[in-house]
């Protein structure tokens, strides 16, 4: 009977997750420190692996991160039950809206509903950008001692990845040279 308690709460949990968080995966960030810390399924740390993880696999950012959570919480059905429980809020709200999208496109409150979303969801984002940012670079004492500290390799490396970007001959590159190459160097160094 727990390994159906914890599938359902895997799937409404993430349900939750993909009902809100308008966006994409960056978007999801915001909900996923919050049910971390609620269900204690990962940590802050356990969030940031999980981020750099999901950007350098091949897929959505918000699937890949829900099937990792559900493999770790309960394996591979775990992954299942976690994974729908992100899209299928997605595949409602779509397969509702679509026949009534067309009708209405050109109303006033469509638009005005759509223009809403879109500084929301860029809060959103900017947010979880802000949380990872603190979370790389910033080393912490503990929530006690309230000491901060940089965690000057991880801003070495964010800075000179960032200086590659802008040298010219390196533009030609596709984003996946960097993302190896940085993941080569953090493994070297475990950054």
């Amino acid at each position: 009977m727990t390994l159906v308690w914890t599938l359902l709460r895997l799937f409404l949990e993430f349900a939750k997750v993909g009902l809100f968080a308008v966006g994409g995966g960056l978007a999801t960030i915001p909900f996923l420190q919050d049910m971390g810390a609620v269900t204690g399924w990962f940590t802050e740390t356990d969030l940031t692996t999980m981020i750099a993880v999901s950007e350098s696999t091949p897929g959505p950012m918000g699937v890949n991160m829900a099937t990792y959570v559900g493999f770790q919480v309960a394996g591979l059905s775990g992954a299942v039950a976690a994974t729908l429980g992100l899209i299928a809020p997605s595949i409602v709200v779509i397969v509702i809206i679509a026949g009534f999208l067309q009708k209405f496109r050109q109303s006033r409150t469509v638009d005005a509903v759509f223009s809403g979303l879109r500084p929301a969801s860029t809060a959103l984002i900017a947010a979880a950008g802000l949380a990872v940012a603190l979370a790389v670079f910033l080393l912490t004492g503990g929530v006690e001692e309230h000491t901060f500290a940089v965690h000057w390799p991880a801003l070495a490396l964010a800075a000179a990845v960032f200086v590659c970007m802008r040298y010219t001959p390196l533009k030609k590159l596709h984003p996946i040279a960097f993302i190896a190459a940085a993941a080569a160097v953090g493994a070297v160094f475990q950054l």
